[in-house]
């Protein structure tokens, strides 16, 4: 079967997103909002206030300079274009605020994907959107500003200190787990807890939302946030956590369900009362087994047994792995493969009857998304003659989905981690 009989057509809800993404990168009431102050991006230069906000969209981690010429030669197609210098870049780079990248996600792009028209491609389960909200750490890029903003972490190895710091920060990221979507992102430093930025984030989820939480996120205050925002949660339990999950643990019996009621810790009674959080809770405790044949135990504001069968957990909490393949194709390169839905829709439904069926291969997607973008968002071309390339860009390299695959999780020490980013790491990208 060759790959154009199985390209679909293009939704009308993504022709109206890049409309509006053209749209508004060119914008100047857009542009005004975002700049550092009135008089950046008022003079005819080359890089604009679009050409600015497009090459840092196009994430690379080539050298500033290399990518420039690229870009610049791109963006002049036949003509010859003036070189810029990174420090013209750095200074361009300055006069932009990170809030325009915050606005195109919350005006543009967001009521798109969750938009009346899509409303009925959406992935739910039972009818809820599956959130998770989740934080990773990042090696930034050493510089006395990122330091003295972020703070500085030493690097040790079985000998101890080595001498070398770097700056470290905390990425959180509200994500919904079945349409692979970015609802907010946070970076601060990494001395802000990870709980702490969890509950501001919490505030961008709504009504019927259920919020899929690991081990880390299961303490009293954090639910008893849940209960008082009206969102559902599905969280992992440690051993040692509440005492009607203990139980459970030590029963060692999959499929069991408990509703109970949690008291609030009365070293904690204090600081509910002033945030105005419930002392007294709900809690449904399931158990799970994990095809490890590890035993869980989740705790849930879900307590209709009927309408949310205990077996069904296992799967839900399952899904909680995409917030860690999404950390994982941020941290290498960045995850834009929203824009390959149709294509992915077509890959699934053409190999539904395959015991491992097809889904778009993530790098590749990433790679044709660069080299498409000034098409895409900076060109008079039409939208479905862009979209419509990249469709055969993206179906023409699958991977096979394995869902129970669990490959083995390796944790570095600090120092390897080190030393593989300074001086392994291969320039992909």
């Amino acid at each position: 079967m060759g790959m154009r009989t199985i390209i679909e057509s293009i939704p009308i809800h993504v022709i109206d997103l890049i409309e509006k993404l053209r749209r508004q990168l060119c914008d100047l009431q857009f542009s005004r909002r975002h700049r550092v102050r009135p008089e950046d991006f008022t003079r005819e230069r080359q890089l604009s206030f679009p050409v600015v906000m497009l090459f840092v969209l196009q994430k690379t981690v080539k050298s500033i300079q290399r990518h420039l010429h690229e870009f610049l030669n791109e963006l002049a197609a036949d003509r010859v274009f003036e070189p810029v210098t990174t420090g013209a870049w750095t200074h361009a780079r300055a006069k932009l605020r990170h809030t325009a990248f915050i606005e195109l996600n919350q005006t543009t792009v967001l009521p798109s994907v969750y938009g009346p028209e899509s409303e009925a491609r959406l992935r739910r389960w039972r009818g809820h959107r599956l959130l998770g909200v989740d934080s990773s750490l990042l090696r930034l890029p050493r510089s006395t500003e990122m330091l003295e903003e972020f703070g500085a972490v030493e690097v040790r190895n079985h000998l101890g200190a080595t001498g070398t710091t770097y700056a470290e920060g905390r990425m959180s990221v509200l994500y919904d787990l079945l349409n692979r979507v970015g609802l907010d992102g946070r970076l601060e430093s990494s001395r802000v807890g990870e709980v702490e930025l969890a509950i501001e984030q919490l505030r961008q989820a709504r009504l019927g939302d259920v919020l899929v939480n690991d081990r880390g996120f299961t303490g009293y205050a954090y639910l008893a946030w849940h209960h008082r925002l009206g969102l559902d949660y599905v969280a992992r339990c440690s051993s040692g956590s509440f005492a009607a999950a203990q139980e459970l643990f030590r029963m060692n019996r999959a499929g069991r369900s408990k509703t109970v009621r949690l008291l609030a810790p009365a070293d904690q009674r204090a600081e509910l009362r002033a945030l105005s959080l419930p002392l007294e809770l709900t809690v449904r405790f399931v158990s799970v087994r994990l095809p490890t044949g590890e035993l869980e135990v989740l705790a849930t504001s879900l307590l209709d047994e009927q309408q949310y069968p205990t077996e069904e957990f296992l799967n839900v909490y399952h899904y909680r792995w995409n917030h860690e393949t999404f950390y994982g194709v941020m941290k290498g390169r960045l995850d834009l493969e929203n824009f390959s839905e149709p294509a992915g829709q077509a890959l699934r439904e053409h190999s539904a009857e395959d015991h491992h069926p097809r889904q778009v291969n993530r790098a590749v997607a990433y790679h044709a998304l660069k080299d498409q973008l000034l098409e895409l968002l900076y060109s008079e071309l039409p939208i479905e003659t862009v979209v419509q390339k990249l469709q055969l860009m993206f179906l023409g390299a699958p991977v096979s989905g394995r869902p129970k695959r669990k490959p083995p999780r390796k944790k570095l020490s600090m120092f390897r981690s080190y030393h593989f980013q300074r001086r392994v790491k291969k320039i992909v990208f």
